[in-house]
């Protein structure tokens, strides 16, 4: 397999984890409801005119298939970054960087469920040991904690946000669409930014000035059309499975970037947790003996 193939995965999970800090320099400066929709009218009006051609071709294939464009657009565009700008105000740029890296891992159990994959060995002792590594994250060390709900409401919307990306991916497979990934990616925004209009009108309207119109741009160009692009041609090119790996150095290249820009402190429990974390869902994609009926050879998880 060509070098060249990893490079679609390992850019997207760059952006991604630049756009962790991004998402804790809109605290205070946009508000969620504005940004989440903002970036993606963004997005619209840079690929309307490159793109609204080829959907107008394909407007037959869109009509037998809007509902799931919509449905992938809820999960993949609304939902994971619209909790991800929320999550922002109660939590930490390198907690929501391990956090996402559960997406692997969750993409296993919900191909488990979904697609009907038999279970893995991997797939549940990594559920576990995982499981454990946030437990800890969450109980900022002390896991007892979470009996008691103490948790930062910023952790859980990160753990909501995952499962919404992880679906999007199990939904993707589960879904091959008969249209160029440009389309497929632009009418998926469509819906997104219909999703979130009701939340912009309703919520605090931010009005774009010099402070946060870098932010939009950002989020609106290379954090929504780059990495959606990217991730879609990984997917295509070395499967969900293999590129869904990418996403364990999120939390390594977040704490990063977070101590970088953000003076973020890494404490004992991110880097417990964190390993934990990555211990599992590098379980969940290595020990791949299926523990019920045999799976096709060729037939990736997630």
């Amino acid at each position: 397999m060509p070098l060249l193939y990893f490079l679609a995965p390992l850019g997207a999970v760059m952006i991604w984890s630049g756009n962790m800090t991004i998402n804790q320099l809109t605290v205070g400066t946009i508000a969620p409801s504005s940004i989440a929709f903002l970036r993606w009218v963004l997005a619209l009006l840079v690929l309307t005119p490159f793109v609204l051609p080829a959907a107008v071709r394909h407007r037959s294939a869109i009509r037998r298939q809007w509902y799931k464009l919509a449905f992938l657009g809820l999960l993949g565009m609304a939902m994971w970054q619209g909790l991800a700008y929320v999550a922002a105000e109660t939590t930490s740029a390198t907690n929501m960087g391990i956090l996402a890296a559960m997406v692997p891992l969750l993409t296993v159990l919900l191909s488990a469920l979904i697609l009907r994959e038999a279970p893995r060995l991997g797939g549940i002792l990594g559920g576990l040991v995982a499981f454990v590594g946030v437990t800890v994250l969450l109980g900022q060390g002390d896991p007892l904690s979470l009996i008691t709900l103490d948790v930062a409401l910023g952790d859980l919307l990160m753990v909501m946000a995952a499962t919404c990306y992880a679906m999007y991916g199990v939904m993707l497979k589960r879904w091959p669409l008969d249209m160029p990934p440009w389309v497929v990616l632009y009418l998926q925004a469509v819906f997104a930014t219909l999703f979130l209009l009701p939340g912009y009108l309703l919520g605090p309207m931010t009005p774009v000035d010099g402070q946060n119109v870098w932010l939009i741009l950002y989020a609106g160009i290379p954090a929504s059309i780059i990495t959606t692009f990217l991730w879609m041609r990984a997917i295509r090119q070395i499967g969900a499975s293999r590129a869904s790996i990418f996403i364990n150095l999120m939390p390594l290249f977040s704490a990063l970037i977070a101590m970088a820009f953000l003076g973020e402190r890494i404490a004992l429990f991110h880097l417990i947790g964190g390993a934990l974390v990555l211990t599992g869902v590098i379980m969940a994609q290595r020990l791949t003996r299926p523990l019920g009926k045999p799976v096709e050879e060729g037939h990736h998880p997630g």
